[in-house]
């Protein structure tokens, strides 16, 4: 792997004045300020439509697109929207996502859009490419038809033909602005990381659509769910309720539905991270009903037959396999044989001994190190929240040897770029030496998460000639 280093920040998080981060002008901006830094990537979060707890890794269908990305004052200029319906979505604060204004105002705002818009022919031929984001279009209008998310208790299959045109309209002007920003990022030497959330809702077009592909009973409900036993993040596991994948019939077909899913995504950026990787070698399996992840159990999964499958289409694009959590050597051993790379997780790397994987002295070039992932708290609120005799072992390892431990960061985030990794990737709160406070999600908890917000202000406080010079001296331009 080339060195290279990135920044993770979520679309949602972006500067604006419109309740939420969009693909309008602070993405433009936010490019400029990769490349002025020399950084080479700018890795995201799922873009699919998140659920109703504001969750990315939770969606009504892996092939959607979250409508609120969509930059407002785009449409404005084209004509879709008036002044005044723009100044009347002006938010209340830059500082957080406005979820439940955005809830409740947003897609009634893109309605009328919609019917300002008269380049239908577009959006058929953009349909007709793409007939999973059709389908789940298809599948938002009848929901609402019905008038309940349970699908298998819908009483009727004619829906309103505004309501499927609108998703259909902001499923197109989503991957439209999203081109174009895609566009500008890789002509200025900026490339993408998506990332692939190895589950989806029970309630989905894509259950929905293929229920064969899931392990369901006769009234379509999930005889088992998906989760993780107890671990670092959540003492009682985390029980997901995700519905488990029917891997002997997805196999029937050569996995078309996850080789479908790949395709999509590779449209969509210049890699991807498959989230929960350790799943495809082994799965845990919850039964329906139960109440805590405690009670599940480790089932076998596909491994390289599903890889075998989906590798072929990815080409030159960078796939990197999220093999945290609980792993075993079978999961080392699937990791290494896919050649994908792995990660490691400084934040990790002192909970085990000298041979941990997430100590900076054990990366590998043919991974990807990050000082903490979205699950994390930011690296300044994970130090302050260490033990002393904890904290003075992370110091010792970076070379900090002052006793006003609050100045060390630079040291630890120094320690990162010179690091063997290929690839290292910081959080834009550890840029900023932000808290605690900035934390994006903490796992096992459904309140106050996914909602943080930078200011253009904030972005300005970066220090650009500090990580040109760390990108330039440790050769990751």
């Amino acid at each position: 792997m080339k060195r290279s280093s990135g920044v993770l920040m979520h679309v949602s998080s972006l500067w604006g004045e419109y309740s939420e981060g969009s693909f309008g002008k602070s993405a433009y901006d936010f490019v400029d300020f990769l490349r002025d830094c020399h950084f080479t990537y700018w890795q995201v979060l799922p873009f699919c439509l998140p659920d109703e707890y504001n969750s990315p890794y939770k969606s009504y269908s892996a092939f959607s697109g979250n409508p609120f990305f969509i930059d407002l004052p785009t449409l404005a200029k084209e004509g879709l929207l008036t002044r005044d319906e723009l100044e009347g979505a002006r938010q209340n604060t830059p500082y957080y996502c406005e979820f439940e204004r955005l809830h409740r105002e947003r897609m009634p705002l893109l309605a009328k859009a919609a019917g300002r818009f008269d380049r239908w022919s577009e959006i058929n031929d953009f349909m007709a490419l793409h007939p999973e984001v059709e389908a789940f279009c298809r599948y938002m209008a009848l929901k609402e038809a019905n008038g309940t998310g349970e699908y298998a208790s819908w009483t009727t299959d004619a829906f309103d033909k505004d309501t499927y045109r609108l998703w259909l309209f902001t499923q197109y002007k989503f991957h439209e602005q999203w081109k174009k920003l895609k566009n500008y990022a890789n002509a200025n030497g900026i490339k993408i990381i998506g990332d692939i959330p190895i589950y989806v809702a029970a309630e989905s077009a894509d259950v929905w659509s293929s229920p064969g592909d899931f392990l369901l009973n006769e009234e379509c409900k999930p005889t088992a769910v998906a989760g993780v036993p107890p671990d670092y993040f959540a003492a009682e596991g985390q029980l997901w309720g995700n519905p488990l994948y029917n891997w002997d019939k997805m196999k029937e077909d050569g996995y078309g539905w996850w080789c479908r899913r790949m395709k999509f995504m590779n449209e969509l950026f210049d890699g991807v991270r498959i989230d929960h990787f350790r799943g495809i070698e082994a799965f845990y399996s919850i039964p329906a009903g139960e109440t805590t992840a405690k009670n599940g159990k480790w089932v076998k999964g596909p491994g390289m037959d599903l890889i075998n499958a989906i590798k072929p289409l990815c080409e030159d694009k960078l796939i990197i396999a999220e093999d945290l959590g609980d792993i075993t050597d079978e999961v080392r051993e699937l990791v290494e044989e896919s050649g994908f790379p792995g990660m490691g997780v400084m934040q990790f790397a002192f909970l085990g001994d000298e041979s941990s994987p997430h100590l900076p002295h054990n990366y590998k070039n043919n991974q990807v190190a990050y000082t903490g992932t979205h699950d994390n708290n930011t690296l300044l609120g994970f130090v302050w929240e260490q033990s002393e005799g904890e904290r003075r072992r992370l110091l010792d390892y970076c070379g900090f040897e002052g006793s006003e431990w609050d100045t060390c960061y630079n040291h630890l985030l120094r320690t990162m770029f010179a690091s063997h990794a290929g690839l290292v990737i910081l959080p834009v709160q550890d840029l900023l030496l932000y808290g605690s406070d900035t934390r994006l999600n903490k796992p096992g908890s459904c309140d106050d998460n996914w909602n943080y917000r930078i200011t253009e202000e904030q972005l300005h406080l970066i220090n650009r000639d500090k990580f040109r010079k760390w990108n330039d001296l440790y050769g990751r331009k």
